[in-house]
């Protein structure tokens, strides 16, 4: 009988230490997960049960028996813990079928949940019935005190449990997890099996009783043991990116039990050695294990990093092809779900610094469920990588993961980014060829025609001086007159387009910015007015100096000036302004018209892109050739003011010698 209480003893406190075991990774790993919450509620039920159980039995061998107070309190705990076990325990295996996918959200998971509540809400009176005792508590067999349909819905619950498993370990993903819900299966049954002949011996012979309770107690932890080395393992339920919670716990438990077994060895000794001797002699035993244990930590440790080093050479291969695709955006995107995926994390975010950019005081953050990793080549700023984590902390092997990872990234970003380049180029340059083959055969047209143009002119105009033409000729020739001015018109944009800017002969091409904007606006002040339009001309009274020529300022203005014309309402305005900064000379053009439609603003610098019925669409292409030509910017903002308007701001650079 000694040993019946020494066993049971040993397994009350196995049956407390490894639930709270694991009530303490659930809380570190803080994975919001239905699944985890369950897991929780489970592992607090069999505390409070196994906990009771331990908490009076200890009361028993101390005092020769439990006083009432403690009794009452002990049982009432021990009755709760097990009432909620059949239900938890089937919800638990509902809740990891919807994390398989092997149960979707809907009518069947309300059906199973209601299953497996329903029965406690039911027999709800047996429980209360239970804790209302005053004397009779049955620790060995707390089951009886609850009744026989409690106990036949804790085999029911434990047998749905033992389908669920079944089904588990048919769709399991690899071998190992198909193992471990075969082994579950398999303790699932036994508990049911041994539970049943428990409560059949129990009326019949006392001690064949308490032994199969204590061996259903024991096969009752067996899954819970399991799951350690499944997680250690194998990242079962992917709680195995918190190891060094795992392991910092379950040291934490091992110093407790071996305490434990200290103070109980101590008191089996006391006949022979005072417990104070026992107890220094066995505390001061494992500095003789010390060698052993440092070599067995080493090779976890050694390979757990080895692990983490081939998990980030396998990430980094697919980093590396997408990084081949020359896209920093999908790079970027890829890399965060990648990294996200692969290390189980809640969130990785990846900035890609702009290249050539400086960070010289980077903070790394070290601690904490959010995190923040640098990523550097040499003394060259790449970027960061933050990440946070599902649990209060990164565990050791992810951190050193990452810090692996980022040393790989900047190999990729740059990778990336010669790719985009040299796409970049390649785009650009058949952008060139075409648009060179388009000047080409632009300026073919336009010389083909210029010159039978210029002849009809010619003609016509010599026939409307002749004073016997009738007048419905004349009407009429006029008009032709007038189309061959527009047709010429559009010939010289499309001849503006297809030559390069003409640099002065010798030296540096100047011209006086003020000069160029007076001689534009002499020139469309005429049809500025036949528009109804007001235009104003603010260049100031001084010269600028720019450090280009006359014709490429005159194409500039002229084209933004006539886009400007023809937005502007009758009754608008519009204003061109020049004015020196430091080394650069500003040029704005700024209408009060519609303003440019929000699915066009991304076109309108394109050739041959045009909203006009007799429009070229070489406009604003001149325009922003011409300024790049210049070494000049362009920008320009769309509405500019109430809703309405555009505004062109060209920045161009001045002659040297206007230069401070």
């Amino acid at each position: 009988m000694f040993h019946h209480v020494y066993l049971r003893l040993i397994v009350f406190t196995a049956g407390t230490l490894l639930p709270l075991f694991w009530i303490v990774v659930i809380l570190g790993h803080r994975r919001q997960r239905n699944f985890e919450r369950v897991f929780f509620f489970l592992c607090l039920a069999l505390v409070f049960f196994f906990g009771a159980s331990l908490l009076a039995l200890n009361a028993q061998l101390h005092y020769g028996g439990i006083p009432g107070p403690l009794a009452s309190f002990c049982w009432i705990v021990a009755c709760l813990g097990l009432w909620f076990l059949p239900s938890l325990l089937l919800h638990l295996h509902v809740e990891y079928a919807r994390v398989r996918e092997l149960l979707v959200p809907g009518a069947s998971r309300w059906a199973w949940l209601a299953a497996a509540w329903v029965p406690a809400a039911v027999l709800a009176m047996s429980l209360y019935a239970a804790v209302r005792l005053g004397s009779g508590f049955d620790f060995v067999a707390p089951t009886n005190r609850l009744g026989l349909a409690f106990r036949i819905w804790l085999v029911v619950a434990v047998l749905l449990s033992v389908g669920w498993q079944w089904r588990f370990a048919k769709a399991a993903p690899d071998g190992q997890q198909q193992k471990f819900h075969r082994t579950l299966i398999a303790n699932l049954l036994l508990v049911a099996v041994l539970f049943v002949v428990a409560h059949a011996l129990g009326r019949m012979d006392e001690r064949a009783g308490i032994a199969y309770t204590t061996a259903v107690g024991v096969f009752a932890l067996v899954p819970l043991a399991a799951l350690i080395r499944n997680v250690q393992q194998f990242n079962f339920l992917q709680i195995g990116r918190q190891r060094n919670l795992v392991y910092a716990v379950f040291a934490v438990f091992v110093a407790l039990l071996y305490l434990s077994l200290v103070r109980r060895v101590s008191l089996w000794l006391e006949p022979f050695l005072p417990p104070e001797a026992s107890a220094a002699i066995l505390l001061f035993l494992p500095v003789f294990l010390f060698e052993p244990l440092q070599r067995f930590v080493g090779r976890i440790l050694q390979r757990t990093a080895q692990g983490e080093m081939d998990l980030t050479q396998r990430m980094i291969g697919p980093i590396q092809e997408v990084a081949r695709l020359g896209s920093l955006a999908k790079l970027k995107d890829f890399a965060e779900g990648w990294i996200r995926e692969e290390l189980q994390l809640a969130e990785a975010g990846l900035i890609i610094a702009e290249a050539g950019a400086t960070r010289a005081d980077v903070e790394v953050s070290r601690g904490g469920s959010e995190e923040k990793f640098v990523i550097r080549q040499s003394s060259r700023y790449i970027g960061t990588l933050t990440v946070r984590t599902h649990g209060a902390m990164l565990s050791g092997e992810t951190h050193a993961a990452l810090e692996f990872l980022c040393e790989q990234l900047p190999a990729a970003i740059d990778l990336c980014r010669l790719i985009e380049e040299k796409l970049q180029l390649e785009r650009e340059l058949a952008e060139r060829e075409r648009l060179a083959l388009v000047g080409q055969t632009a300026a073919s047209i336009s010389h083909n025609l210029k010159n039978p143009l210029g002849s009809i002119k010619t003609i016509l105009q010599v026939q409307l001086e002749n004073p016997e033409l009738p007048n419905s000729m004349r009407a009429e020739t006029q008009m032709i007159l007038e189309e061959i001015g527009r047709l010429s018109a559009k010939l010289n944009q499309l001849l503006q387009f297809s030559r390069p800017a003409v640099r002065g002969s010798g030296g540096e091409a100047r011209c006086d910015a003020r000069v160029v904007l007076e001689e534009v606006s002499a020139v469309l002040r005429h049809e500025a007015d036949r528009r109804g339009v007001a235009l104003k001309i603010a260049a100031g009274e001084k010269s600028m100096e720019l450090a280009t020529s006359s014709e490429v300022l005159n194409d500039i203005v002229s084209n933004l000036l006539v886009n400007a014309l023809e937005a502007a309402p009758r009754g608008g305005h519009v204003c061109v302004s020049a004015a020196a900064n430091g080394t650069i000379c500003t040029l704005l053009v700024e209408d009060d018209g519609p303003g440019i439609p929000a699915a066009m603003r991304e076109k309108i610098l394109q050739p041959f892109f045009t909203t006009k019925p007799q429009g070229t669409g070489l406009g604003l292409a001149i325009v922003a050739r011409r300024v790049a030509e210049s070494a000049g910017k362009l920008e320009w903002v769309s509405p500019a003011s109430e809703n309405r308007g555009t505004r062109f701001e060209i920045t161009l650079p001045l002659a040297s010698r206007n230069a401070p």
